[in-house]
């Protein structure tokens, strides 16, 4: 009978993982606790997959390579039901499950992370006040995030603030609950201890995530200074890139949800206790994470209380100046991955697809791709140096997206569609409006993204079909706008999209300056004819690149 495999620190004493082709890390993990206990190095807030799946991976590699001694901090201030769920049954420990192309299961690599040191909540009154604690310790050189975009977000969609964030303004540090409101309070503990020198690093998937970073904690050190809560010293602290920096970055690797085909690969090794689940703020938190083997993190070199050695963990992190980091970002998000992506998200919807990878089979979804990252992105791309664009394009369209190991969907890519529009093509626009040789008129593909969203925002399919949309910020709104539109009916398309086409919020220009808002009108007006119209529009327009 195969012997369980219990993922604790007992369990890791047992000689089964071996045999199930799982390593086990390579450090005394006692000896770094009490360092990190001690002096901590390291605070990262935002506990979900990307943070188990790469910075605790890549701190594990130094770890192991003797060139720290202490762990990360992970502090959760969202979804602290992650950290009931997934951290403290398993000692904060996870399973990795690196799923490489080409392969089978020799190609899949599983290794258990153990860098972090200790897991907290920031609801829970004693582990916020353990968080106090560390940001006024010497040793502390980093507090990094992983919140998502809107975790920065201040205000709601007519600019006023939120509620929660009105409240933290006039309560003050002691009284601050929402997410910012709170790491505003920690740095005015660090303030109060010092001024003493910290970096922190936004390591979400955004643009200028440094700025956005620094505009929230900088917004309640500013409000808090007018409102006498605190000493304008401390405004002016925040401000001192020479004691606080808030470095950009760029990071880079496909994260999907807990995939069922991964548990069930681990509750054959014998692993015991992995069902996971989802928690009641919608999570999906399992103790493995399953992720691709491609990686990058380039992160602008700014770190007033000294530099974690990261580059030194493996392949693909760069510490560079803040015009390469935004390079880098742009080629990433505005060319090489991110509108590939969400062209996948809405014509995956539409066209019935659950998996990424199977997009990649079909010749016309290739074939948009190809037209929207080579032939309309590259001409415009800026080549960071230390990364090649048309490299990078490469692995993403032959090794990453057809990785058939990946259990990433449509559906997951879909959510936020409103929020990424504008950063995700919105540069390749303006680029276009200011180049001398190119021009927008020519553009074929991106126009055809931004009918499709106005397609999928409808809920149904090519066969007619209806479909759940995925969650975003401005559906219910723009849902109400297209409720005179179906399939078969266009109706009045000017009137109805107009107001959107001509608003850059929503594609970073205005598309009836830049030339488009006719022909995405055109397009979607196609697209609605009847059932199998989707397809062929689509395949239409990617016939010149077949």
């Amino acid at each position: 009978m195969k012997q369980a495999l219990l993922l604790s620190n007992e369990g890791l004493r047992g000689r089964a993982w071996k045999k199930a082709g799982i390593g086990l890390p390579d450090f005394d993990r006692e000896a770094m606790i009490a360092a990190t206990n001690k002096a901590p190095e390291w605070i990262h807030f935002g506990a979900g997959n990307i943070f188990r799946a790469f910075p605790a991976a890549l701190w594990q590699a130094l770890l192991e390579k003797g060139l720290v001694k202490t762990g990360v901090v992970v502090a959760e201030g969202y979804d602290g039901e992650i950290i009931d769920r997934v951290f403290a049954p398993y000692d904060n420990l996870s399973l990795l499950v690196t799923l490489k192309a080409g392969g089978k299961s020799g190609k899949i690599e599983k290794k258990v992370i153990a860098s972090v040191a200790r897991a907290l909540r920031l609801d829970r009154g004693e582990d916020l006040e353990r968080v106090r604690t560390i940001f006024r310790q010497n040793s502390l050189k980093m507090a990094s995030f992983t919140i998502t975009e809107k975790g920065y977000a201040l205000t709601g969609p007519e600019g006023a603030l939120s509620p929660r964030a009105a409240a933290d303004m006039e309560a003050g540090p002691l009284g601050a609950k929402s997410y910012m409101g709170v790491i505003a309070a920690l740095c005015h503990e660090r303030y109060l201890a010092g001024e003493k020198p910290l970096a922190l690093v936004s390591m979400d998937n955004c643009s200028h995530n440094g700025d956005r970073l620094f505009a929230a904690v900088d917004a309640f050190a500013q409000g808090w200074a007018e409102r006498r809560l605190t000493d304008r010293a401390f405004a002016e602290y925040i401000r001192d890139r020479g004691k606080v920096s808030f470095p950009w970055t760029m990071i880079d690797k496909i994260t999907p949800r807990p995939s069922d085909e991964v548990k069930a690969l681990l509750v054959k090794d014998g692993l015991a206790g992995v069902e996971g689940g989802v928690t009641a703020k919608g999570t999906y938190a399992a103790p493995f994470v399953n992720a691709e083997e491609c990686q990058y993190l380039v992160i602008e070199d700014s770190f007033p209380a000294g530099r974690p050695p990261l580059e030194k963990a493996g392949p693909g992190v760069f510490f560079t100046e803040r015009e390469t980091v935004d390079r880098v970002e742009k080629m990433k998000v505005c060319t090489c991955l991110n509108p590939l992506h969400t062209a996948l998200a809405l014509f995956g919807c539409l066209l019935g697809y659950t998996r990424i990878s199977d997009e990649m089979k079909d010749k016309d979804l290739r074939g948009l791709l190809e037209l929207i990252g080579r032939r309309e992105g590259l001409p415009v791309v800026t080549d960071p140096g230390i990364i090649s664009p048309r490299t990078f394009l490469d692995e993403v369209l032959r090794v990453r997206l057809p990785n058939p190991y990946m259990p990433d969907t449509p559906q997951r890519i879909a959510v936020d569609t409103s929020l990424k529009m504008p950063i995700r093509f919105g540069e390749t626009l303006k680029a276009y409006q200011k180049s001398e040789t190119l021009r927008t008129a020519d553009l074929e593909g991106i126009p055809l993204v931004a009918a499709a969203w106005f397609r999928y925002l409808l809920g149904v399919d090519d066969w007619g079909n209806e479909f759940t949309v995925s969650p975003d910020p401005q559906y219910d709104n723009l849902a109400n706008r297209l409720s005179g539109l179906r399939l078969g009916a266009a109706g009045s398309i000017h009137e109805t999209l107009g107001p959107v086409l001509s608003d850059p919020a929503f594609f970073g220009v205005d598309l009836y300056e830049a030339g488009l808002g006719v022909k995405v009108e055109n397009l979607f007006a196609r697209l609605v004819q009847g059932p199998g119209a989707v397809r062929a529009v689509l395949k239409k327009t990617v016939s010149c690149v077949q």
